[in-house]
């Protein structure tokens, strides 16, 4: 099931954001301070192109996804993390799960995702759902003293729809 986040939620999608491994693998790497998640939660669920979802299974979450640029016909880029304690493979369930509801939801025509090339998870996961590699950008993305490639991806309506 998938559903828009509510205001319980926000203390748990702190709690999955903030965890290392989390944190590692996302352009934002430092640690969330609960001001700084809820003027991020206050200022996008007045976006309204912006989605912000909980996928659950059997009524425990599995995660969280953001899709941004969510309009007719457009092109919206995704993130998401799981929750704390989510079994393995929780990932491309609830990728899945975001993807059949966002195309069956809106008329969006892409969903575009953005991978740092070390997060080998993440690409694959992906890969497995159906996105394309559109394009390399090397070296884009500065952590402290180290550059990392972006690894840039997208998915077509048509292409879900087939999937």
């Amino acid at each position: 099931m998938v559903r828009p986040v509510r205001d319980a939620d926000l203390g748990d999608i702190l709690a999955w954001r903030n965890q290392p491994h989390v944190r590692a693998g996302m352009f934002t790497q430092h640690e969330i301070a609960p001001d700084e998640h809820h003027s991020w939660f206050e200022r996008s669920t007045n976006n309204v192109a912006r989605r912000l979802l909980i996928v659950e299974r059997a009524g425990i979450p599995l995660g969280f996804v953001n899709f941004d640029g969510v309009e007719a016909g457009g092109i919206a880029t995704w993130g998401f993390y799981a929750a704390v304690g989510a079994p393995g493979g929780s990932g491309s369930v609830m990728g899945a799960a975001a993807l059949s509801f966002i195309f069956s939801d809106t008329a969006l025509h892409k969903v575009c995702g953005q991978v740092l090339g070390f997060n080998h998870a993440s690409l694959r996961m992906h890969e497995k759902l159906g996105f394309r590699q559109e394009g390399l950008l090397r070296q884009q993305h500065r952590m402290g003293d180290t550059y990392h490639d972006i690894i840039c991806f997208g998915l077509l309506r048509e292409e879900w729809a087939g999937n």
